[in-house]
């Protein structure tokens, strides 16, 4: 009875253990994760910053290849430039957004909307600007184009920051934090030893075990 009381003991103790030892490893591994890289919506978001910027290059090649050349666009965007015909500064604000997000959500790994907030500000401000006092409108397509879509890629950064990135970080926080005090608490919450009651056989059924080695040994009270 001792050795299956022992036994039961020992391997709940165990159990107990390796529970404690997995929740522990568990922890472990996500704190390991969280230190040596950025999470996967914090990717997502990196990755279309830099979409956002090669988006608007590529459409600003293309506007200065319609127009007369990229060579002779060049000189006249960039070196000789005029706030009011040029697609340059367009250019300039997705760089500007690229540097800014970049520099604060990869590099830095800030858990906080004030460096979108800057530049999304900064982008709807200047283009709203850009497209009243400027004569982009009277130049085709690209003076429609260029910025509404630099403003639209602006915004739905704000968006996956706001409502993506920053949020799924923080579950993944409060996640890993109770994972913290399951382990903590592991040692505790376990059941306690088994007592002896049991395994307490009863009374009759010893009285009647002994008995029947009395009747094994005693032949003569056997045969009456």
């Amino acid at each position: 009875m001792d050795s299956q009381c022992s036994g039961s003991i020992d391997s709940r103790q165990t159990s107990r253990g390796l529970n404690a030892t997995l929740v522990s490893v568990r922890g472990e591994s996500y704190e390991a994760g969280e230190k040596k890289c950025i999470s996967d919506v914090r990717r997502t978001f990196c990755l279309f910053v830099t979409f956002d910027l090669l988006f608007i290059t590529l459409l600003w090649i293309i506007e200065l290849n319609v127009n007369g050349g990229i060579q002779k666009q060049l000189e006249i965007e960039v070196l000789h430039y005029d706030y009011h015909a040029s697609f340059f500064d367009i250019f300039l604000l997705a760089l500007f957004r690229f540097a800014i997000l970049i520099l604060a959500y990869a590099v830095c790994k800030l858990r906080h909307w004030w460096a979108i907030a800057i530049t999304t500000a900064v982008s709807c401000a200047f283009l709203i600007a850009k497209v009243i006092l400027s004569k982009l409108l009277s130049q085709g397509a690209f003076g429609y184009l260029l910025p509404i879509i630099s403003f639209v890629l602006a915004w739905i950064e704000t968006w996956l920051l706001d409502f993506k990135v920053l949020p799924q970080e923080a579950e993944d926080e409060n996640r890993f934090q109770s994972i913290m005090d399951a382990t903590e608490r592991a040692p505790l919450i376990g059941p306690g030893p088994l007592s002896d009651g049991q395994f307490y056989s009863p009374p009759e059924s010893l009285a009647d075990s002994d008995e029947e080695l009395d009747d094994k040994h005693d032949p003569v009270k056997g045969l009456i």
